[in-house]
């Protein structure tokens, strides 16, 4: 019986070349993330299940990965009667980077800062249904900062995401920002009972996949009355068509009257107007409409939204209540994730990434008879900070030259008996056929020289 040798739907293998795109997109993201102060964290896969539970909301806590009890525990759970599905399982792997860090805050609050900037580059998993980029497993880059109600941190977060896809040549994109009380308060106008405030956003979270019409079959399946259904659409709508952010925010205000929505919008408006000390006041769009399904948002919301893609490129907000969950007393955070699997494969479809990486700078050939000097000469040239290697077996040229070309090497380097006795390591660029030699007594400074690209 043959094995399936595929990756588990919604998982991929990551071969050199995907690994060094990755590698190449996270070193922006690290760098510009530290630009703006903030320090690394990393945390275990898995957290206890009651960790993760009740902190994504109905359809969030349905796509958690759960890891099953182990040994004794799960026997004597399976022996129970009318055993739950909830019992059989402990532990869960991490379906975010925020309530982690939540747990984190809680736990080490006396050993962190008063303003705790973090950020976070690991993989999560939720069990959704695969689709063209979006997997099972997948990479978040979070940034967040914990302890200040101040605007000051949506401004810089919002900035850092933005400087980090400047950085990676997005041209394009745009960050829709929004408000959970302004959201609210238009529920509230169009006659949704705050019962029902839940289940309603969740529904408009989903306005980008399934448009106004599935929205509104999507509120009253959940219970609300097609007429309030109807009036919250109309209200959104007709928000979002306004011309630009300040037409937006005055026809927001002429319908709202519940005071943490004109709250809200008052926020929002000061985001605006500090984003353009940053340089960012130009790629954010109020949108009215933005939900975000999370369930632990509770001020402006946000995401990237790149045009012509389906989805978004990340998202975030603030939630000040999440930490206090856990803390035992309000923690005020915020934060914005970046979704890494979507970026690449953007940044892919665009040519951002070299049509060849070259994995090695030099391959040097294997003639058998002056292995031990070949061996040596690499070792020094890799105490260079050339990246090399040594054909594995004594050949013929034919073979060592197909490998080079397979393994991306930009020079392949000969010393045979003939280079020996000259004392000179001979070189030949693979991209343009030129040879060039260079003394073995004075490899340290020529060679760094010699394979320098023109």
């Amino acid at each position: 019986m043959s094995i399936n040798t595929n990756p588990p739907s919604g998982t991929r293998d990551f071969l050199a070349s995907d690994i060094r795109k990755r590698r190449e997109v996270i070193k922006v993201i690290q760098e510009v993330y530290e630009s703006f102060g903030f320090e690394p964290l990393e945390t275990p896969a898995y957290e206890n299940l009651s960790t993760l539970l009740g902190k994504y909301g109905e359809e969030g806590d349905q796509l958690l990965f759960r890891i099953m009890q182990r040994g004794e525990k799960l026997q004597q759970a399976l022996a129970a009667p009318n055993v739950a599905q909830t019992e059989l399982s402990d532990l869960a792997l991490r379906y975010d980077l925020t309530v982690p860090l939540a747990r984190v805050m809680a736990r080490y609050a006396g050993q962190l800062p008063k303003f705790y900037k973090r950020y976070q580059i690991q993989p999560v998993w939720r069990a959704d249904r695969p689709a063209k980029g979006r997997f099972r497993e997948f990479m978040q880059c979070d940034v967040d900062v914990c302890g200040s109600t101040a605007l000051t941190v949506e401004t810089e977060v919002i900035a850092a995401v933005s400087t980090v896809l400047e950085r990676l040549q997005f041209n394009d994109f745009s960050v829709a920002l929004n408000h959970r009380e302004v959201l609210r308060g238009l529920i509230e106008a169009a006659g949704i009972a705050a019962e029902m405030e839940g289940t309603a956003l969740v529904a408009v979270d989903k306005w980008d996949k399934i448009g106004k019409e599935g929205v509104a079959a999507e509120l009253v399946n959940r219970g609300i009355t097609a007429a309030s259904a109807t009036k919250l659409l109309d209200l959104l709508e007709a928000a979002s068509a306004a011309s630009d952010n300040t037409s937006r925010l005055t026809m927001l205000r002429e319908n709202l009257k519940r005071p943490s929505a004109l709250k809200g919008l008052d926020d929002l408006q000061i985001i605006l107007q500090l984003s353009a000390a940053t340089g960012t006041s130009q790629r954010l769009a109020l949108s009215p409409n933005l939900a975000r399904g999370l369930s632990y948002y509770t001020g402006a919301i946000f995401e990237v939204v790149v045009p012509g893609v389906a989805g978004s490129l990340g998202g975030g907000g603030r939630y000040d209540g999440l930490v206090g969950m856990f803390a035992g007393r309000e923690i005020p955070a915020c934060g914005f994730s970046l979704g890494l699997e979507r970026i690449i494969l953007l940044l892919e479809e665009r040519g951002y990434f070299a049509e060849s990486s070259n994995a090695l700078d030099i391959l040097f050939t294997n003639f058998g008879d002056t292995l031990a000097d070949t061996l040596a000469l690499a070792t020094r040239a890799r105490k260079l900070g050339l990246t090399c290697e040594v054909y594995c077996e004594s050949a013929g040229l034919k073979p060592q030259f197909n490998y080079a070309a397979a393994r991306g090497a930009r020079f392949v380097a000969f010393f045979g008996e003939r280079e020996k006795a000259e004392g000179k390591l001979r070189l030949k660029d693979q991209t343009t056929g030129a040879e060039t030699s260079v003394a073995v007594e004075e490899l340290e400074t020529m060679l760094p020289r010699a394979v320098t690209p023109k």
